[in-house]
């Protein structure tokens, strides 16, 4: 008798449901970091250095002595200042005293209180020369090398050392003009740097060029990027992605795609009603892709299953079985 053939085995596939989610156009840029706040520190004067407060690469705070000047003439200035200060103030105060008993005149008064300021105001000029030999940090960063030594003659213009502000980091890129109604200050981004391919930083446009070059056809916009672990530094290349407009389109998996060339294609997996599957073959248009899936501009409709494991061996119209259905929520 003879053994009756048995049924050829159906290939195997995964599919999963075309859906409707957010999608964006995302705006590639190359750009160049720049510390927060930057300064040159020198001095304003001629004198000689006599003494350094700080090393290289030093994290200083806002006020803190960096240089210290030749200062043995002002400070002799400062003491004497100083004592004709106490002095005026003590002969105002008795004349003042003698005057509201009524045994000085009026005309003693006002020349002892003109003492006093003209006193007051010498010991603020000294001061100020003394605070010239003085150099101080502008504000919170971290230095950079150290160009001079104690006993050099420190000129105006001569730079000392470089402070950078290095907190919050600022990217300056361009962006084509057509792009000119999709950047916005606010609007998010993430960057990244040759030098630390593991970290993505995140930040977000601060501002905005007011005007197009007419060169490049493009616009300059500035972002700011937290810097909490220092690992940034100005003239860092970086690219940088912007989120671009948002908008609602259809998207499958990126393992639904089947390219061969310009041409793209997916698997549409068809049941009638006896429970029979079977795969068409449809050539789609992409679109953006994004964490995973790929918007499809035009070929595929909402709901419609594609398969996304198992269809490389696949010929337009074969049956299958689909052994698994992923479905997912509408991604955003």
């Amino acid at each position: 008798m003879p053994v009756s053939a048995q049924p050829a085995q159906l290939p195997e596939i995964i599919a999963a449901p075309a859906v409707i989610s957010t999608v964006s156009d995302p705006i590639e840029v190359l750009g160049t970091l720049r510390a927060n706040e930057s300064a040159e520190l020198t001095s304003s004067i001629t004198e000689t250095i006599a003494e350094i407060r700080f090393s290289d690469g030093q994290r200083v705070e806002r006020g803190q002595v960096l240089v210290a000047l030749t200062n043995r003439e002002q400070l002799a200035d400062l003491a004497e200042a100083e004592a004709d200060l106490d002095e005026a103030r003590r002969q105002f105060e008795r004349v003042s005293d003698l005057a509201e008993r009524g045994q000085e005149s009026r005309a003693m008064l006002d020349r002892s209180r003109r003492e006093l300021d003209t006193a007051t105001a010498r010991l603020a000029a000294v001061e100020a020369r003394l605070s010239d030999r003085l150099i101080v940090a502008p504000f919170d960063g971290v230095l950079g090398l150290r160009n001079v030594s104690v006993g050099s003659l420190l000129t105006p213009g001569t730079v000392v050392t470089t402070l950078v502000d290095d907190s919050v980091m600022n990217l300056d890129f361009g962006v084509p003009e057509l792009r000119l109604g999709q950047v916005h200050p606010g609007l998010r981004l993430s960057a990244r740097s040759r030098a630390w391919p593991d970290y993505e930083f995140e930040g977000e446009v601060t501002s905005i060029s007011n005007v197009v070059d007419p060169v490049t056809r493009s616009f300059q916009v500035r972002a700011r990027l937290d810097n909490p672990d220092g690992l940034l530094r100005p003239g860092m290349l970086m690219t940088a992605t912007l989120e671009g407009a948002r908008r609602q389109a259809v998207s499958v998996p990126e393992e639904a795609i089947l390219s061969r060339g310009r041409e793209h294609h997916v698997l549409v997996v068809r049941t009638d009603e006896q429970g029979q599957s079977t795969v068409v073959r449809q050539r789609v248009e992409l679109g953006t892709r994004s964490r995973g899936r790929v918007e499809i501009r035009a070929g595929l409709d909402a709901d419609q299953r594609v398969v996304i494991h198992g269809g490389f061996r696949l010929s337009d119209g074969q049956a299958v079985r689909v052994q698994a259905d992923r479905t997912q929520a509408n991604p955003t």
